[in-house]
């Protein structure tokens, strides 16, 4: 397949996400006090906003930044 052409959806993986760090990731998003409020507001908008393959994409992106952006 080329790879200018893999598909975000479905399929296999491209990251490898470590299951504790999504872990936490759902908590501070659904149960913690200060940040879920303001994951949770932001999200619902871009689900309404974005299509599923635009947020895999946005996704992605993010975690390139952070990627790029950390020491």
């Amino acid at each position: 397949m080329d790879p200018d052409k893999i598909p975000l959806l479905g399929g296999k993986s491209v990251h490898c996400i470590n299951e504790q760090q999504m872990e936490e990731a759902v908590r501070l998003a659904e149960q913690d006090v200060e940040s879920s409020p303001k994951i949770q507001s932001r999200l619902k908008a871009l689900e309404v906003e974005l299509s599923r393959n635009e947020l895999a994409a946005l996704a992605f992106v993010i975690i390139q930044r952070l990627k790029e952006s950390s020491p």
